[in-house]
């Protein structure tokens, strides 16, 4: 099983680019939208998030159960459901404000309880070392899941507005960062964690790391990056039809990646490292399908494997 572990909450949406004051709520977060992206793309996957018994709380375990994804927590909690203020740019990207609650909702016992004990892959989520305490216990269910045989992947996800320690929030993410086998990171994360460095500089810096064999780095309407121990390669994005939005856009190109490496039988640590040009560039172009469909959607809506096949096809 692929297991994601990490924030769900409820992105507050504006109607229109005029109307910001007027939102509707979508089901979103980072690693919610990467696990229905997984389970939707044909992979057998759980998410490792407590669910509020609020109302929006039911908004999110309704896409989950569409898309076939294992809710491993399986006692919701009364803490009110973790909620994000989406507003967009003249670009239509977005940006974030957070009101966190029953994404922290969780003791070490539980989520270690609830981790499976065949775990492939195991993804770290972008809010996990945020705060100390809960950073402490997110890095014993990673251990774990790595003790199971899970290769680790992290998508970094920088989150400044909710960042009060920097310098603790810069260790602690290194602490994530040393004990993962696939870091994804977009330009943004780059330029907020590595200013004035290259992107060249930086993934070989975080190949360096101990278990790090291959780094992807998503660049907007630049398209993508990847990086293993033998060679790098670069993609463009796939433009859909009609532009919607570009939430989930990250997430659904993580999601193609992985599902592109465990069907070409390199998620694997020691397999990852030795990915070629070629292959990165195929599995960066597979990965571009998947989040240039979503892109043609309103609100994350990561595509089916039918559909992206169709597109690989055409």
């Amino acid at each position: 099983m692929f297991v994601v572990g990490g924030e769900s909450l409820i992105d507050l949406v504006p109607v229109s680019a005029e109307a910001d004051a007027e939102r509707v709520a979508h089901a979103g977060g980072s690693p919610f939208n990467c696990a229905i992206a997984l389970s939707k793309l044909g992979n057998d996957t759980g998410f490792l998030c407590p669910i509020s018994q609020d109302e929006f709380g039911d908004v999110l375990l309704a896409p989950l159960a569409e898309a076939g994804v294992t809710v491993l927590l399986k006692d919701r909690v009364a803490a009110a459901t973790t909620k994000a203020i989406v507003s967009f740019n003249a670009k239509m990207q977005a940006s974030y404000v957070f009101e966190r609650g029953a994404d922290r909702a969780f003791t070490r016992e539980v989520l270690l309880a609830a981790l499976p004990e065949k775990v492939s892959l195991y993804q770290i989520g972008g809010f996990c070392p945020i705060l100390e305490e809960d950073a402490r216990v997110w890095r014993d269910v990673v251990d774990a899941a790595a003790t199971r045989g899970a290769t680790i992947s992290i998508d970094i996800n920088v989150r400044d507005k909710l960042i009060d320690d920097e310098a603790g929030y810069r260790a602690r993410l290194g602490q994530f960062l040393d004990k993962a086998h696939l870091v994804k990171l977009s330009d943004e994360d780059h330029a907020w964690l590595e200013p004035g460095m290259s992107i060249e500089e930086h993934a070989a810096e975080l190949l360096a790391r101990p278990h790090c064999a291959l780094v992807v780095v998503t660049m907007g309407e630049q398209g993508s990056r990847a990086f293993s121990r033998s060679g790098e390669a670069a993609a463009p994005i796939h433009r859909p039809p009609v532009f919607g939005d570009t939430v989930g856009a990250g997430d659904s190109l993580m999601a193609g990646i992985l599902t592109w490496l465990d069907e070409a039988g390199a998620l694997r640590p020691d397999r990852l490292a030795g990915l070629a040009p070629g292959q990165l560039e195929a599995m960066l172009r597979f990965g571009a399908v998947v989040a240039g469909i979503n892109c043609g959607r309103v609100g994350c809506q990561p595509p089916s494997r039918a559909e992206v096949d169709a597109v690989l096809s055409a």
